[in-house]
């Protein structure tokens, strides 16, 4: 599975501005994020569709992003992550 394109990242776009804005959170990258100096967050695609991966308790987890549904579930998970993350 490859790293999201910027053309894939271009279709994310609602998603990425949203985790731009979450406090602690910086995008090194586009569409790689980070909560200080731990990664937090990035997009693969193939061909089963888009997905996010989310490091929450140490460890990579996968979450589809293809839908609205799956984009704002996988948001409330970053945003959980996030104030989780070096606390």
């Amino acid at each position: 599975m490859k790293h999201a394109s910027q053309a894939t990242l271009h279709l994310l776009a609602d998603l990425l501005e949203s985790v731009r804005e979450l406090p602690g959170v910086t995008e090194r990258t586009p569409g790689c994020f980070y909560r200080k100096s731990s990664a937090l967050l990035h997009f693969h695609e193939d061909g089963a569709g888009l997905f996010a991966d989310l490091k929450r308790c140490g460890r990579w987890e996968r979450m589809p992003v293809n839908t609205a549904g799956e984009r704002a579930a996988c948001l409330r998970a970053t945003a959980q992550a996030a104030k989780e993350q070096h606390t």
